[in-house]
C-alpha cells in the first residue's frame, strides 16, 4: 500500500535528479537510471546509467566551475500508482541560466517517468525525453540543438 511517504520519496527523486544535473555530477545523476529505459516518444533509444551519463556528457556544456550553470525547477508532479511498487509520474521542468546580468528561461517541458520501488526508496524505470514545450537560447547549455534537450 502506498502513502504520503511514497509520494514524498518520489518527489525527492525528481528533485535529486535536478540537483545532480545542476551540480554537473552526471555520474551520480545517471545512477538514478541504473535499470531505466530512455525514450524519445514511444521509442526506446537507450537503457541504463551508462547511456544517460554519455548522453549528458555529449550534449551538455560544463563551464569552468564544472557545472552547466543551470537551475532545473521541477514542478507540478502528478503521481499515479500502479500498485505498491510502481508509479507513473508526470511533472514539469523549467531550466534557468544566468546570462549578462539576468536570468533567462532556456527550456521548459514535461517529464513522463515510470518509477519503481527499489529497496527502501524509489528509482527510475523509464523517462521520456521528447516533451520539450518551449526553448530559449540554449547556446551556453547544449552542444547540439534543443530538439534533443536532456533536461
Amino acid at each position: 500500500m502506498t502513502d504520503c511517504r511514497d509520494e514524498h520519496a518520489i518527489c525527492a527523486l525528481l528533485h535529486r535528479y535536478a540537483e545532480l544535473v545542476d551540480s554537473g555530477d552526471f555520474a551520480s545523476m545517471a545512477a538514478l537510471f541504473t535499470d531505466a529505459d530512455i525514450l524519445i516518444g514511444e521509442t526506446v533509444v537507450g537503457h541504463g546509467a551508462a547511456h544517460v551519463e554519455q548522453m549528458f556528457r555529449t550534449m551538455v556544456i560544463l563551464h569552468a566551475d564544472g557545472t552547466p550553470r543551470t537551475r532545473h525547477l521541477i514542478t507540478n508532479p502528478i503521481i499515479e500508482f500502479d500498485g505498491p511498487d510502481r508509479a507513473r509520474v508526470r511533472s514539469c521542468y523549467t531550466v534557468l541560466q544566468p546570462r549578462e546580468g539576468r536570468i533567462d528561461i532556456i527550456a521548459s517541458g514535461r517529464h513522463h517517468d515510470t518509477v519503481v520501488r527499489a529497496g527502501n526508496g524509489w528509482t527510475f524505470a523509464s523517462r521520456d525525453y521528447s516533451l520539450l514545450d518551449f526553448t530559449g537560447d540554449t547556446s551556453d547549455h547544449l552542444r547540439s540543438g534543443p530538439s534533443t534537450v536532456p533536461s
